[in-house]
C-alpha cells in the first residue's frame, strides 16, 4: 500500500484529487501545505525540491520509499485502487476519457469565470462571457451523460467522478451555477451527481462541508490588487541630465514589466485565454418585417390555431426566413421514449445561441423501441443555420434537412400540425407521443 507526502499549498483542488483517492484506497498520505513542513513559493525553490521535481510545481508526491510524482493526475492515479481506476480495460479506459475531458474541457472555462473572483485574475467581461457558454456546453454533455447514471463510470465512485467533481469545485462554490434560475434548470442531473460525490465520507473527510454558495461571487479590483506581486520601487534617478537618466529609466521600465516567477500562483499558468465571440452569422442579413419574437410570444400566450399559426403566416417574411423539415436518421436505434427526448432536448440545449433567430417544434412519435423523432424548423435566411457556426453542428447531421416551400399545401399542413401537435401526421405513419418547442 502506498504511503508518502504531498507537497501543495492549502485547498489546492489539484491535491484534492489524490487526497480522496487515498481516502478511497487506504494510502497513507501526509499533507504538506503549510510552514514549516512546506511554503509555497520557497520550498518548491529549492535545489532539493527542484531535483526531486524539476518544473517546481505542486501537488507532488514523495513516496516514503523514494518514489516520486509531478503532476495530479499521476498522483491520484498512483494512490487510487483498481476498482477507482477502472476494473476492466474498458472501464479504464472510460476513467482516463473523464479524466482527459476534465482537464481539457473544464478547466480552462471554469478557471477563466471563477479565478476573477478568486482575486487571481483580472476580470476581462468577454473572455468572462465565452466562458459561461463554454461551461454550458460541458455541463450538457454531463447532464445527458448522468441522465440515467448515478456516477460517471459504472456502478460506484471512480477516479473519473473524483477528478471531474474536483475540477468543478470552485464553479459550485463560487456560482453554484445559479446566479439564475434559467441557467440552472437544465443541469439538473449534474448537480445531483454533484452533491452525491462531496457528501460521501471520503470526499468529506478532505473537503469538509461543500456548501453550494448562495449568491455569484463577484470581481473584486481591490482583493485582485493585493493580491499581485510587490514591485520594486525604481531607483532614484542620478544627477547628469535629461539624456543621462534615459537608458537607466528605459531598463528599470524593461525590467518591471517582467513579473517575478516566483511570486506567481502556479494555478494561473492553467488558465487558457478565452477566445474572443464569434461574429453574428446573421449580421449580413437586411432588417426583416417579420418581428420573430412577437410570433413566439403569440405562440407561448395566445391560442395556437387560433391566434399564433394565422399570425405567423400574416407577418412571414419569405426572402427573410425560410422553413425546414427534418427527420432522425436512425430511428431503429430509438429505444425507450424517454431516451429519445434526451436527444431532442440535449440537441436543443446545445443551441442556446441560436433561439434568437430559429423556431422549431419537434416530435417524437411512437412508443418504447417503435419511435421516431421529425420537426418543422424557421430559420433567419435562407440556408440551413446549423452550417453557420461551429457551434451549431453537433447534432444536425444525424437528422435529414429538407427546405419547404412556404406556398405549398404540403409546407402549410406540416406547419400546422407541428405547431398545433394535432394532425393525422400522414407522412409519419406513428402516433403522437410528445413534442418539444425550441424558441
Amino acid at each position: 500500500m502506498a504511503a508518502g507526502t504531498i507537497y501543495t499549498y492549502p485547498e489546492n483542488w489539484r491535491a484534492f484529487k489524490a487526497q480522496i483517492a487515498a481516502q478511497y484506497s487506504g494510502a497513507r498520505v501526509k499533507i504538506a501545505s503549510t510552514p514549516p513542513a512546506f511554503t509555497f513559493g520557497q520550498t518548491n525553490r529549492t535545489p532539493a525540491f527542484i531535483n526531486n521535481f524539476p518544473l517546481g510545481k505542486v501537488p507532488a508526491y514523495q513516496g516514503d520509499d523514494g518514489f516520486c510524482l509531478f503532476e495530479s493526475n499521476a498522483i491520484a492515479h498512483y494512490l487510487s485502487n483498481d476498482a477507482l481506476r477502472g476494473a476492466t480495460p474498458q472501464a479504464a479506459a472510460q476513467v482516463l476519457q473523464w479524466v482527459s475531458f476534465a482537464d481539457s474541457e473544464i478547466i480552462p472555462p471554469a478557471s477563466t469565470w471563477v479565478f476573477p473572483t478568486l482575486g487571481i485574475m483580472q476580470f476581462n467581461k468577454q473572455a468572462t462571457e465565452q466562458a459561461k457558454e463554454d461551461v454550458k456546453k460541458i455541463l450538457t454533455v454531463l447532464n445527458q451523460h448522468l441522465n440515467t447514471r448515478t456516477f460517471l463510470v459504472g456502478e460506484r465512485i471512480s477516479l473519473a467522478d473524483i477528478t471531474v467533481a474536483c475540477s468543478m469545485l470552485w464553479l459550485y462554490k463560487q456560482h453554484y451555477l445559479s446566479w439564475c434560475p434559467s441557467f440552472r434548470q437544465p443541469y439538473v442531473n449534474v448537480t445531483r451527481w454533484f452533491v452525491t460525490c462531496v457528501n460521501q465520507p471520503q470526499f468529506k473527510a478532505v473537503l469538509g462541508d461543500v456548501k453550494l454558495c448562495e449568491k455569484m461571487a463577484q470581481f473584486d479590483a481591490k482583493k485582485f490588487a493585493e493580491m499581485q506581486p510587490k514591485k520594486e520601487a525604481p531607483a532614484k534617478k542620478e544627477k547628469g541630465g535629461k539624456e543621462a537618466a534615459k537608458p537607466q529609466e528605459k531598463k528599470e521600465k524593461k525590467k518591471e514589466s517582467k513579473p517575478d516567477p516566483e511570486e506567481e500562483m502556479d494555478d494561473c499558468d492553467a488558465v487558457l485565454a478565452a477566445e474572443p465571440k464569434a461574429k453574428d452569422p446573421f449580421a449580413h442579413l437586411p432588417k426583416s418585417t417579420f418581428v420573430f419574437d412577437e410570433f413566439k410570444r403569440k405562440y407561448s400566450n395566445e391560442d395556437t390555431l387560433t391566434v399564433a399559426i394565422p399570425h405567423f403566416w400574416e407577418h412571414f417574411d419569405r426572402e427573410g426566413y425560410s422553413i425546414w423539415y427534418s427527420q432522425y436518421k436512425y430511428p431503429e436505434e430509438l429505444t425507450l421514449t424517454f431516451k429519445s427526448c434526451n436527444l431532442i432536448t440535449g440537441m436543443f440545449q446545445r443551441l442556446d445561441k441560436l433561439r434568437k433567430n430559429a423556431f422549431a417544434s419537434v416530435i417524437l412519435f411512437g412508443t418504447n423501441n417503435d419511435s421516431s423523432i421529425s420537426g418543422i424548423w424557421v430559420f433567419r435566411g435562407q440556408e440551413l443555420a446549423f452550417t453557420l457556426s461551429e457551434d451549431w453542428q453537433i447534432d444536425y447531421e444525424s437528422y435529414d434537412w429538407r427546405k419547404l416551400d412556404p406556398d405549398s399545401d404540403e409546407c402549410k399542413t406540416m406547419v400546422k400540425e407541428y405547431f398545433a401537435w394535432e394532425g393525422e401526421f400522414k407522412h409519419v405513419g406513428k402516433s403522437f407521443n410528445q413534442g418539444k418547442i425550441f424558441k
